[in-house]
């Protein structure tokens, strides 16, 4: 006679391991989903990005943040205080091997509204870039336009894009390193041309917790590398960096991320932005908004810790 015995405790272990699993799946999907509505109901609040009436397109390229940008947004809507309109768009620009049933079969299984404009773009930008040059800005431009001239033609009072936390401070360098300005990507602003306003609802979240959620809400991500984009882009250097100083150093990014609202222009040197020439003078200089010296004293250090400990805690990342 067969024991079955064996077979059966293997077979209760394994259902027992599979519930045990999806549990614990949803369980961290749900404590994502409650940290990332946060993060977006906060920027919202704080920087005013959507307004009763407002009629919003959410960009959506089908990477992992756009998807995350309209999900978080289409549930906010059913709890918000105002009423609100929100229209997926996405622009297909003709690359090769994109696979265009994607986002709509998406799209519909969701019921929210969209559009897919279609425009060759990649066209004009292989003709007009040489091989092995960068095409992310000439391609960028092209996109802008065409989003933006649909969104004013359409009645949108807001453009929505999916740019986190980690895109700010990465711009932030960017623009330090290679531009020598010191700037970010702003969580609301009007466009150059002056016909939309951007806001960017992720600007609190953080590209670690996005990356997750995607993967637990298993949205059907569309490959970024379709036109061959390069792998050694300055933004991906400068990532690179940010990584290796948050793995050295915990919460280095929220860190830096927190000082770009914490800006102290009178320790800076911007003559625009503070006025160092009544300082001193004999008008009323001590009602100026300068920070106090206290600014440039470092956090306490543990006593014991000599000064070649902390030297060898240094690394210098080349860019």
């Amino acid at each position: 006679m067969i024991d079955t015995k064996p077979a059966i405790a293997n077979g209760i272990a394994n259902t027992n391991f599979k519930a045990n699993a999806m549990t614990s799946t949803k369980t961290n999907l749900v404590k994502l989903s409650k940290i990332l509505h946060r993060n977006v109901g906060q920027a919202i609040a704080d920087f005013n990005m959507i307004e009763d009436g407002d009629k919003i397109m959410v960009c959506l390229s089908g990477g992992k943040d756009s998807y995350t940008l309209l999900d978080i947004l289409i549930s906010l809507r059913k709890k918000a205080p105002i009423n609100f309109e929100i229209i997926a768009v996405n622009l297909d620009q003709k690359q090769p091997g994109f696979p265009e049933e994607i986002l709509p079969q998406y799209l519909k299984s969701i019921d929210v509204d969209f559009e897919i404009i279609e425009e060759d773009t990649y066209s004009i930008v292989k003709d007009k870039i040489p091989e092995g040059k960068t095409t992310c800005s000439l391609c960028s431009r092209l996109r802008r336009g065409i989003i933006y001239n649909w969104a004013e033609k359409n009645n949108i009072t807001k453009i929505a894009l999916g740019h986190h936390r980690d895109d700010m401070v990465e711009t932030l360098f960017l623009n330090m390193f290679f531009g020598g300005k010191l700037k970010s990507m702003p969580a609301k602003l009007k466009s150059d041309d002056g016909r939309n306003t951007i806001i960017r609802p992720l600007a609190y979240a953080k590209e670690s917790d996005i990356e997750k959620y995607s993967q637990l809400k298993k949205f059907p991500i569309i490959p970024c590398n379709l036109c061959g984009s390069q792998e050694n882009l300055q933004r991906k250097q400068v990532k690179v960096m940010l990584q290796q100083w948050e793995a050295q150093y915990p919460n280095r990014i929220q860190t830096i991320f927190r000082s770009m609202s914490n800006v102290a222009p009178s320790h800076l040197l911007d003559t625009d932005l503070f006025s160092f020439e009544n300082l001193g003078s004999n008008n009323n200089s001590e009602n100026m908004n300068q920070e106090s010296e206290t600014l440039f004293d470092a956090p306490a250090v543990v006593q014991n810790r000599s000064a070649n400990q902390a030297q060898e805690q240094i690394k210098v990342t080349k860019i």
